[in-house]
């Protein structure tokens, strides 16, 4: 398996395979087609659907997603499943305004639709926990805390130098801090890191004096936040030359920490 993978990494079986490929070659082609506009708040409209996917891989590890529909919610295929649900919705739309919040524009018909999706997931997650008596808030609560306090510091720091990134600047610099910190919670709750490279680098700090202080996760937390901000300076001539393809390639950075470090926060809830 790739060290970039996290453990149980797996293709559906094959109608499932095959029902994701036609939805994304569809909403693929239809997209091509269209091409809807891309602006900043478009890109960050479409967090509540990278924290939808999310929450569905934690169901699906706590084995609280329904027999019939449970390898949609496997990973990776639950973040294909959502994209075709999200652009489909987008396709629906991509005649609005792209920069407007508002019901009449694109962004905030995608987050008010990734919200509901988000919010009823959660919910299932939580009746499933109570259920089964796992419900343990207090962890990620502390962890979603301390993320919005640090992105918020480090975004004061150097925002007068890449602030033209924005919106998606803000969420891919909070998406890696999130995902270290509640990845730092996850294995002082006792979880283990499923990414084999991830994993190495937690091990290789745990080794180092300031494990002491900071938690065995301390260096994976620093190479995130540091990672994170190394991006946004190297992004921010692009997004000022080209606002929509770099807000796009920006909103990508953030997926791939925003959607591990919500499963995190989701996962720990309710398991």
């Amino acid at each position: 398996m790739s060290p970039l993978l996290p453990a149980g990494t797996a293709l559906p079986p094959l109608p499932y395979l095959l029902a994701v490929l036609v939805g994304l070659g569809a909403v693929g082609l239809g997209l091509r087609r269209r091409r809807p506009t891309v602006t900043p708040a478009v890109a960050g409209g479409f967090a509540p659907w990278m924290a939808t996917g999310a929450a569905g891989y934690a169901l699906y590890q706590a084995e609280a997603v329904p027999d019939a529909v449970a390898p949609l919610f496997g990973n990776p295929t639950v973040y294909a499943t959502t994209f075709v649900v999200a652009g489909v919705l987008w396709l629906a739309v991509a005649d609005r305004p792209a920069d407007a919040w508002s019901l009449t524009g694109v962004p905030g018909v995608l987050a008010l639709a990734g919200s509901v999706c988000f919010a009823v997931l959660v919910g299932v997650g939580i009746r499933h926990a109570l259920a089964t008596g796992t419900v343990t808030p207090a962890g990620p609560v502390r962890a979603l805390a301390l993320s919005v306090v640090v992105t918020g510091s480090v975004w004061l720091t150097v925002r007068s130098r890449v602030g033209v990134t924005g919106l998606p600047g803000v969420l891919a610099l909070f998406g890696h801090v999130l995902d270290g910190l509640s990845t730092a919670q996850g294995i002082a709750l006792g979880f283990g890191e499923q990414t084999p490279l991830s994993a190495a680098l937690i091990e290789a700090g745990h080794g180092l004096p300031p494990a002491a202080v900071f938690g065995e996760a301390w260096l994976f937390v620093l190479v995130k936040a540091v990672v994170a901000t190394l991006v946004l300076f190297a992004f921010r001539g692009y997004v000022r030359d080209e606002p929509g393809e770099g807000s796009l390639f920006l909103g990508l950075v953030a997926a791939v920490g925003f959607g591990p470090g919500v499963h995190n926060l989701v996962l720990f809830t309710i398991a």
